[in-house]
């Protein structure tokens, strides 16, 4: 079990009705977590390189990330992130509602870190976002908590 005192996740997502659930069903988790919440690449892209308002941002522990986003699609953010040094260590799941194969095959070649399609079932989509908390900050050791 993670032993930080809060897990700083980034939410990039367009739809407001998903970010509501997975903020909803993030509260509802044990651990202590500070959900940040994107709502386009470009957006994303500000948050993650401390611009535009984002000065003081901390750097996130774990990014939730959808593909279809205004601005600047999900894969560009995705292809920019992992070109990044600094940021390039972040997990990203990548959380969109495509079942293409292109989409999954991309994102993997991109270095995302999983690639799941959200539910359209509400409870199924909670689920998911249980399932999603349970594994990443529960299970899995994060780039934060290995001493260099």
């Amino acid at each position: 079990m993670n032993s930080h005192a809060s897990i700083e996740i980034l939410l990039v997502e367009d739809n407001p009705g998903d970010a509501r659930l997975t903020a909803e069903a993030l509260r509802d988790c044990k651990l202590v977590n500070k959900l940040h919440h994107a709502r386009d690449g470009a957006e994303a892209m500000a948050f993650l390189r401390g611009t535009e308002g984002y000065e003081d941002k901390p750097r996130p522990d774990l990014i939730l990330l959808d593909l279809n986003l205004p601005k600047i699609p999900g894969h560009v953010v995705l292809t920019e992130l992992k070109s990044c040094a600094d940021l390039k260590t972040i997990p990203v799941v990548v959380l969109t509602s495509s079942e293409a194969e292109v989409d999954i095959l991309k994102s993997y070649s991109l270095h995302a870190n999983c690639y799941i399609t959200k539910p359209v079932d509400f409870d199924k989509f909670v689920n998911v976002i249980k399932q999603i908390e349970a594994f990443w900050l529960s299970i899995v050791k994060l780039p934060y908590e290995a001493k260099a």
